[in-house]
């Protein structure tokens, strides 16, 4: 087997972490690279503006978003735990959605998948597929990590924490981790913030 040159891609056997995409600028470069393929940007808009697992997003039939609109709830059963939680729905997340049904293949009907996927018409992406997806789309924006399909709900709890200043504990309720630490752990937040204490002051 070929050896892999994917920079965000663990070396075999190792244990690696996925790593949440930290920048802005890191975020809009994955956005100029989907422009034109709005079912990807789509995906990759509401998966970083939700805090649902893969499954959970390409389990999204087209009835469930085509009449949504900003501010609205969109409730999905979590894989999990069998309970509903509803996430309010921001612009960057309405706007894809809306741009990707005008594309849709099987935009009108209601009972199709989403995320259909393009080798198996009417028939949703599965997660591994996504897991390449992103992983190709982190190799396009040179990412250097370990990135896959948690990527884009890491991406939302970092961002939330970091630049939403979020506490720990609502971040925790919305993961629905057992302990804080877990929370942090899972987004990668406390190497950054170590890291940081050793670079932001010399004495």
């Amino acid at each position: 087997m070929p050896k892999s040159n994917n920079r965000n891609h663990p070396k075999r056997g190792c244990s690696i972490k996925v790593q949440p995409i930290r920048t802005r600028q890191e975020i809009n470069t994955i956005k100029a690279h989907l422009k034109h393929q709005p079912r990807d940007l789509c995906l990759f808009t509401l998966g970083i503006n939700t805090a649902y697992r893969a499954n959970e997003l390409l389990s999204l039939t087209i009835g469930q978003v085509i009449h949504l609109q900003v501010g609205d709830y969109l409730e999905l059963k979590q894989s999990k735990n069998k309970q509903y939680r509803p996430i309010t729905l921001n612009t960057s997340a309405i706007t894809a959605i809306q741009s990707w049904l005008e594309h849709h293949p099987n935009r009108l009907d209601p009972s199709a998948p989403l995320f259909v996927s393009f080798r198996r018409l009417r028939k949703p992406l599965t997660v591994p597929a996504l897991n390449r997806l992103v992983k190709s789309w982190c190799e396009h924006a040179k990412l250097n990590g370990n990135f896959g399909s948690h990527t884009l709900r890491k991406t939302w709890g970092y961002h939330q924490r970091i630049e939403n200043h979020v506490s720990v504990a609502l971040l925790m309720r919305a993961f629905r981790h057992a302990t804080e630490a877990q929370t942090l752990d899972y987004l990668g937040i406390i190497p950054d913030e170590i890291k940081d204490m050793y670079l932001t002051l010399e004495l």
